[in-house]
C-alpha cells in the first residue's frame, strides 16, 4: 500500500453547494482538528488506484465463476469424452447380421447384438451401432429373437465405426482448452466442467460489503416530513458489480457514533446487523463468508455532529488517504485504510453527490483491486459554455445531442433524474470550457463507452487531408442544450 501524499493546512466547508474554495477536516470540528487542502480529482483518482494491490487469485466454484477472468488456463482432466458412446438410439453390434440378442452392456461375440440408447457405453466387443429405424426383431427357426437390417437402412449398413462416438474425439487428457485471461461465458463453464473440474481459478475481486446510515431514512413507501426514501440500497450493490466488485452484504446503521464503531469494526459477515446483498459471484468458498476487502459507507462525512466516519476510522488505528476532493458534487469524499488492511470508501449522503465519488475514488480503487486497468477518460465536445469555478472540477451528467456534450438538467447533489438520463460525466476543469472545446468525461458504469473525439482528432491531424473549403463566417458549433427536457 502506497501512502497518502502529505496535505498543507486550509479551510472548512462541508456543504457540495457552498462556494469558494473547497476544504474538509479530519475529524469532527474542535479545537484539535486537523485542517488540509484536499486533493484535486486526478490526484484523488490517482491515490485511489495506486494505493491498492491486485488481489490474488483464487478457486470459484463453476456456479460463480461466470463474468470472472481465467487466472490460468483450464486443461482437460481427462479424455473427452472419456469413454466410447452410441450416437444414436439402437442397437450395439458385432459383425455383419442377422444377429442374436444378447444382454445390455455386456461383452459381445460375433454376430451378437445389445439395445443401447444414444450416450451410451459402447459394450467390448462392439464394432458398430444399428440405428433404431433400421432394424427390426424377427424369429429364426428356433424362435428365438434375432436383429435383423431392414426399414431404413442403407445397403451394407452398418458399418464399422458407424454411429459410435469415440473416446477423445474432442481433447485429450491435458489438453488446454481455456486461455488464461479469458472472461467466461456460460460455454466456457459447460466445457470446464465436461472438463473434469469443479471450480477453476480467477483473477482476486474485491469483496465489498456496505453501511447505508441515517436514522431519517426510510426504505419504502412515502416518506413523511424529516424523512427521505433510501436511495442506495435499490441501486448501490448493483453499481458495485459493475464496477467490478463482489457486494455481498449490506448494513444499515442509524446517526450514532457507537453504531458506526460497531459496523467498521466488524469484520464477521452477517454481523451488526447485516443481510446479503443479493446474488453475486464468488471463489470456491462461500464467498458470503468472507470478510470484506472495501467498505462502502453513505453519510457521515461531513462536519456535523451526526458525521462519524473521520473518528471511528482513528478509533480503529486507521489512516486517512483521501479526507476531501477538490470537486462537486461529491467534495467530502473519504478514502480510508485500516489496520487490517480493509480499505473504507466514504461517499456522501447526498445520491448524486455520492455516485460522483464513487466514480471518482471508488472505481479506480475497485479496478486496481480486481486487475483491471484504470477507467478511462475520454473527450467529447462540450455543447455549453461552462463558466469558470477556481480551485474544483465540476462533474456534470450530459446528454449527448447531434454529437456534442450538453450538461443534463436536475443535477443538485441530491437529485437522480438528470443521471438517470445522462450519457456519461464531463469533467469540467476549474478554468470552464468554450462551447464546442473538448472536455473530458467518464462513462457511467451501466453507459455504453463514450466516443473518444480527442483521440480521433489526434488521429485526424496525423492523416494528410486535402484543404478544406472555408466554411461560411457564420459557422460555428450550437448550444442544442436548450432541447433538454
Amino acid at each position: 500500500m502506497t501512502a497518502a501524499p502529505a496535505r498543507g493546512s486550509g479551510t472548512d466547508a462541508a456543504d457540495d453547494d457552498a462556494s469558494g474554495p473547497v476544504t474538509a477536516v479530519e475529524a469532527d470540528a474542535g479545537p484539535d482538528a486537523h485542517h488540509h487542502l484536499d486533493h484535486t480529482w486526478q490526484e484523488a483518482r490517482q491515490l485511489a488506484f495506486d494505493c491498492a494491490s491486485p488481489i490474488p487469485a483464487t478457486p470459484a466454484s463453476l456456479r460463480r465463476a461466470l463474468g470472472r477472468t481465467l487466472a490460468a488456463d483450464v486443461t482437460a482432466l481427462q479424455d473427452i469424452p472419456h469413454y466410447a458412446s452410441s450416437a444414436m438410439d439402437g442397437w450395439a453390434v458385432n459383425g455383419g447380421g442377422p444377429w442374436i440378442l444378447a444382454e445390455a452392456h455386456q461383452r459381445l461375440a460375433p454376430h451378437q447384438a445389445s439395445p443401447i440408447a444414444t450416450g451410451g457405453l459402447i459394450p467390448a466387443g462392439a464394432k458398430a451401432v444399428l440405428r433404431s429405424e433400421s432394424g427390426t426383431i424377427a424369429a429364426d427357426e428356433d424362435g428365438l429373437p434375432i436383429l435383423r437390417t431392414g426399414g431404413s437402412a442403407k445397403p451394407g449398413e452398418p458399418r464399422n465405426g458407424d454411429h459410435i462416438r469415440k473416446a477423445a474425439q474432442e481433447a485429450t487428457a491435458g489438453e488446454p482448452l481455456i486461455s488464461a485471461g479469458t472472461v467466461l461465458n456460460p460455454a466456457h463453464l459447460a466445457l470446464a466442467a465436461l472438463a473434469g473440474h469443479d471450480t477453476v481459478p480467477v483473477l482476486g475481486k474485491a469483496v465489498v460489503r456496505l453501511v447505508l446510515t441515517g436514522s431519517e431514512v426510510v426504505a419504502s413507501g412515502l416518506p413523511g416530513p424529516g424523512e427521505v426514501r433510501d436511495t442506495f440500497g435499490p441501486q448501490l450493490a448493483a453499481v458495485v458489480r459493475l464496477l467490478g466488485g463482489i457486494c455481498t452484504e449490506e448494513v444499515k446503521i442509524g446517526d450514532s457514533y457507537a453504531e458506526w464503531l460497531a459496523a467498521l469494526e466488524d469484520t464477521e459477515p452477517g454481523g451488526a446487523g447485516g443481510h446479503p446483498a443479493g446474488p453475486d459471484g464468488g471463489s470456491a468458498e462461500d464467498v458470503d463468508n468472507l470478510p470484506a476487502d472495501v467498505v462502502i459507507t453513505t453519510g457521515g462525512t461531513g462536519v456535523s455532529g451526526t458525521d462519524h466516519l473521520r473518528r471511528a476510522v482513528a478509533e480503529l488505528g486507521g489512516r486517512l488517504l483521501i479526507d476531501g476532493i477538490a470537486m462537486r458534487p461529491g467534495h467530502p469524499a473519504v478514502l480510508a485504510e485500516l489496520p487490517d488492511g480493509r480499505f473504507i470508501v466514504g461517499l456522501p449522503g447526498n445520491p448524486l453527490a455520492a455516485m460522483m465519488a464513487l466514480s471518482t475514488i471508488g472505481a479506480p480503487l475497485l479496478a486496481a483491486l480486481g486487475h483491471s486497468a484504470r477507467p478511462p477518460v475520454v473527450e467529447v465536445p462540450c455543447g455549453a459554455t461552462l463558466e469558470a469555478e477556481p480551485g474544483r472540477t465540476r462533474l456534470m451528467p450530459f446528454r449527448l445531442l447531434y454529437g456534442m456534450a450538453s450538461p443534463a438538467r436536475h443535477t443538485g447533489p441530491g437529485m437522480m433524474r438528470g443521471l438517470a438520463a445522462a450519457d456519461g460525466v464531463l469533467v469540467v476543469p476549474p478554468h470552464g470550457v468554450q462551447l464546442g472545446s473538448l472536455v473530458p468525461a467518464i462513462a457511467l458504469p451501466w453507459g455504453a463507452p463514450i466516443p473518444d473525439a480527442g483521440a480521433a482528432a489526434a488521429k485526424a491531424q496525423a492523416t494528410p487531408k486535402k484543404p478544406a473549403r472555408k466554411p461560411p463566417a457564420d459557422s460555428g458549433p450550437v448550444d442544442w442544450s436548450a432541447l433538454l427536457d
